[in-house]
């Protein structure tokens, strides 16, 4: 397929549907339980299974951004697909014989990769077909990674658990299969726009002499040792810290709230009801993207950030009073809509920040602030939660405050920085 010949939509959709594969890691809460059940694992040793998963997707992010333009979007996108796909493969046999370990190395290590190499690949490639559209266009892609759970929890999850009699080795096996195929068709789908490219009826913006100089002079080590991109790289981790410790455990969170509001409630009615908020609370991660990054085209990056930061400390301290579970719902999928905004605004931050051919590359290493959060979000809460969990009523207030104080720090950092080009001048 030539890129000539390509539509940029068609690379659009065919990312968003990449994405989607891939945005299945995240309705990990609806395996944490019946994984935990199942083997007897705790809270921390499961947990580490999805934070390994986001450490090698940010790790894998990093250097995927800096060979694209070596090794190509096809190649690195179908890499990446296949290697998610065989992750879940692994995990399946790692089950099958109850090791620990090796489901670290399969869901974790391999999956991690392929999710690292797949999700820089999409993001960058739409980048460069649409440069009048940059934040709504990436917020469109990033979209369908938030949208992955809904797709894994509602559809695929349910369907092979219910195929399978609850088999969590099957299910995993036949998931590995279908997330490989469908992740791999659109992988290869993945093509750069022709050198020159311009959008019809799309006018260029008019750079000085003196910052289009810079801007070819500027190197990935300037890029990258600048108190700029420190700051990017802190709010990405900040918010995704706070965001992500639901997203692992907020099934689990749900179903406690539950337990105490109605003790005659089934197993199953519990998990049909945590199932059902990462369906809902995914939704809201996918829009956020696609919300967040547009609404940044109109207000600006940085302002964009800002109110995400700031809202959500103001939701944060509020859940530390709410036991409601309704309402702890809809303050987990405005946490969502928020946590998938700054995946949806940043990737056109650094295109507003750093020039296009550095793009992929700072992108992806800023992309680490993915990983270390990984680690740093879902271990907070899980050893929160194993700490005090003879006192159930103590875990989600100990929770929400650590998230209240990230996101607050996250907001401080948000008003160091400002719109401006890194070929601006320095700040």
């Amino acid at each position: 397929m030539e890129a000539k010949k390509t539509n940029r939509w068609y690379i659009a959709i065919m990312g968003t549907i990449l994405q989607v594969v891939l945005g299945t890691v995240y309705a990990w809460s609806f395996f944490q339980k019946p994984i935990i059940s199942t083997f007897g694992w705790s809270n921390v040793q499961t947990m580490w299974i999805f934070s390994l998963a986001i450490l090698f997707l940010g790790l894998a992010a990093a250097w995927g951004g800096m060979n694209l333009a070596k090794y190509g979007p096809r190649k690195l996108a179908t890499t990446g697909a296949v290697l998610h796909g065989l992750g879940y493969l692994i995990s399946a046999f790692a089950m099958s014989i109850e090791s620990l370990p090796l489901f670290y190395i399969g869901f974790g290590v391999v999956g991690g990769i392929g999710l690292g190499l797949g999700y820089v690949t999409p993001v960058a490639t739409a980048a460069k077909w649409f440069p009048d559209k940059k934040g709504f266009v990436t917020g469109m892609v990033v979209m369908g990674f938030g949208l992955g759970a809904l797709f894994m929890s509602k559809v695929v999850a349910p369907a092979l658990m219910n195929m399978t009699a609850g088999n969590l080795v099957w299910v995993f096996a036949y998931a590995g299969i279908i997330l490989l195929l469908v992740g791999a068709v659109a992988g290869y789908s993945m093509v750069n726009p022709p050198a020159g490219f311009v959008p019809e009826g799309y006018t260029p913006p008019v750079k000085s002499a003196a910052s289009q100089g810079h801007e070819d002079n500027l190197t990935v080590k300037e890029s990258l040792l600048s108190s700029k991109f420190l700051g990017m790289w802190l709010i990405l981790f900040l918010n995704v810290s706070a965001g992500i410790m639901f997203i692992g455990l907020q099934s689990p969170m749900l179903q406690d709230l539950l337990r105490i509001q109605d003790m005659s409630m089934s197993t199953e009615a519990l998990a049909a009801a945590g199932a059902t908020l990462i369906a809902i609370s995914s939704l809201f991660n996918g829009v956020g993207r696609f919300f967040w990054g547009g609404l940044s085209d109109r207000i600006g990056r940085i302002q964009a950030f800002r109110l995400i930061l700031g809202t959500q400390v103001l939701v944060f301290i509020a859940l530390i009073y709410i036991g409601n579970p309704w309402l702890f719902g809809i303050m987990v999928c405005y946490v969502l809509l928020c946590y998938g905004g700054g995946f949806g605004t940043m990737p056109s931050y650094v295109l507003d920040v750093y020039h296009a051919k550095l793009m992929p590359v700072v992108y992806g290493v800023i992309l680490t602030a993915w990983s270390i959060a990984g680690i740093v979000g879902p271990q907070v809460a899980a050893f929160i939660r194993d700490t005090y969990a003879d006192r159930a009523e103590l875990i989600g207030p100990r929770t929400y405050m650590a998230g209240a104080i990230m996101l607050g720090i996250g907001l401080i950092v948000a008003f160091t920085l400002s719109n401006k080009s890194i070929t601006d001048g320095k700040e």
